[in-house]
């Protein structure tokens, strides 16, 4: 995203937008993350598809993902 001209960067820094909860709680990497890659639409609950860029979306399925990964089976005799 760093190729983005500054008009345009400005339309993404409006109050349309939050840090998605769900990275922030399950991603110790969120901190360090682009800060177009942390937010999430204002509208919308915290999703993958609910992230403006590409990069924000793959993270939190990989956050989902290593969530039910660390689950434990439910039909453990």
């Amino acid at each position: 995203m760093e190729h983005i001209e500054q008009i345009t960067k400005k339309r993404f820094e409006v109050r349309s937008n939050r840090p998605c909860e769900f990275c922030k709680e399950l991603d110790p990497q969120f901190p360090h993350r682009h800060p177009l890659d942390q937010v999430v639409s204002f509208g919308r609950k915290s999703t993958a598809s609910a992230h403006l860029t590409e990069e924000g979306y793959v993270r939190h399925r990989i956050a989902e993902l290593s969530r039910l990964a660390s689950r434990k089976p439910r039909n453990v005799a």
